[in-house]
């Protein structure tokens, strides 16, 4: 059951992420806040894959390793954006620099579309995988 939980954890950092993009993205404040809704569901994401694949007996030791787990038995269609999309998450947090945080929010803008296919499939996935057999 817990990939339940884990899907329904990424469900709800994944809304919060998208509500963030209809903001004003003039304002800081609001860009700081939707790196910040980007951090908590690529954190989100990547445990949510660790525990998928490991259900599948696919063992990944960290959030790289995982995405690369990830794409190589199709879970993920596109592995460099999912690689930048670490690397942004990774650099948000040890450094703040304005222009920089305007260039991840524009990169977080085109994430997105990847990060919603993603979600469907894996929400998908799971409900076939759990599906009961049915007599026909």
């Amino acid at each position: 059951m817990e990939s339940v939980q884990c899907l329904d954890n990424l469900e709800k950092t994944f809304v919060r992420l998208e509500e963030a993009l209809k903001e004003d993205n003039s304002d800081d404040l609001y860009i700081d806040g939707t790196i910040q809704r980007l951090k908590t569901t690529v954190e989100i994401y990547w445990k949510t894959l660790k525990r998928m694949l490991e259900e599948q007996g696919i063992e990944a030791k960290s959030s790289r390793e995982t995405l690369k787990q990830a794409y190589a038995v199709d879970w993920i269609q596109n592995e460099q954006s999912w690689l930048q999309m670490l690397h942004d998450r990774n650099e948000t947090s040890h450094v703040y620099d304005e222009e920089k945080a305007r260039n991840i929010y524009e990169n977080i803008v085109g994430y997105f579309p990847e990060m919603k296919k993603t979600f469907t499939f894996l929400k998908e996935k799971y409900q076939e995988d759990r599906r009961e057999p049915h007599d026909d």
